[in-house]
């Protein structure tokens, strides 16, 4: 007597459990599956079907599906990508008779070139961010704030490091007498990452300005502690007070995020001449594809550069 098929939705938790024992996938990757999965079995029950009799047609009127609803070519081949992993898991285990998304050709993802601010734009904001610092007159609470954006700005600027990681950076990363930090990122990857003076010296702004009115909260194990869930700031908190920092100099709030300065850190190393091995290393890229993304910001400038400096750039 033949199996009576498993409902979709134990097909989803089936292969969650898969890639959780199998594959060490982390909750946050977990969710994202669950969501795209969720998104595609919703669609082939509105056309009375199931995953495992799911063909090619089926998976390309899906992403037609998702082309008319608006969805950027980004995250349509974000949910392809998770078809595809759930069809591979269906053949593999006997459920299907193919993997109908061998023969689909993925959505075109068009990457952007990421903003990216200049030399003396970021001069500028990490100049305005410092102003006030000092002034005993000000509020302790402003100056108090003032100083924790200001060193933030300078960690990051002097780093490259993702706005997850900076926020969450240990307390003992004040007390550093080597100019390097070792920052665990994404999957667990250590790396090395450059203090600059001028970053450090912030640290010990903020950190002397947060001890002499909370001793209490700066024994805590963040540099930067805060009244969160987590125990430290938050990157939402972080955001509002870089674009609130950005206004004051002169910087339009669109153009400006903490990704924005990991971006600027990256480009303006790559613009003075260092190796893009390196700059990888930096910003703990897995892939180099990833770093390349820079490169593509300096050949426009580069290509701007001759047009408008050249003696001959306006020939025809």
């Amino acid at each position: 007597m033949a199996r009576a098929p498993k409902p979709a939705a134990r097909l989803i938790g089936d292969f969650l459990d898969m890639m959780a024992a199998e594959r060490g996938a982390a909750k946050n990757t977990l969710d994202a599956y669950r969501r795209d999965l969720s998104d595609y079995l919703a669609f082939l029950a509105a056309r009375k079907t199931s995953p495992a009799e799911a063909d090619s047609s089926t998976v390309q009127a899906f992403l037609v599906d998702l082309e008319e609803r608006g969805m950027k070519g980004s995250s349509a081949a974000r949910k392809l990508s998770s078809v595809r992993q759930f069809h591979k898991f269906l053949y593999s285990d006997g459920i299907s008779t193919g993997d109908p998304t061998n023969v689909i050709e993925g959505p075109r993802k068009g990457r952007p070139l990421p903003k990216v601010l200049g030399v003396e734009e970021v001069d500028r904001l990490l100049t305005m961010a410092h102003e006030g610092i000092a002034d005993a007159a000000r509020p302790f609470g402003e100056r108090l704030r003032a100083a924790r954006t200001a060193c933030l700005l300078e960690v990051l600027y002097a780093t490259g490091l993702r706005v997850s990681e900076l926020v969450a950076l240990p307390r003992s990363a004040q007390h550093t007498r080597d100019p390097l930090l070792m920052i665990r990122g994404k999957g667990g990857r250590e790396r090395l990452v450059p203090l600059s003076d001028p970053s450090r010296r912030a640290i010990v702004v903020y950190r002397e300005l947060l001890e002499s009115r909370y001793p209490d909260l700066a024994q805590g194990p963040w540099l930067f502690p805060a009244d969160s869930e987590s125990g430290h700031l938050t990157r939402q908190a972080f955001a509002r007070d870089l674009k609130l920092a950005a206004a004051l100099a002169g910087i339009s709030s669109h153009r400006i995020s903490p990704h924005v300065l990991r971006h600027a850190f990256a480009s303006h190393l790559l613009q003075n001449g260092a190796d893009l091995r390196v700059v990888q290393e930096l910003l703990g890229h897995a892939d180099i594809s990833t770093t390349q993304i820079y490169t593509h910001v300096l050949d426009e400038r580069l290509k701007a550069m001759v047009r408008d400096l050249h003696p001959m750039g306006d020939a025809d």
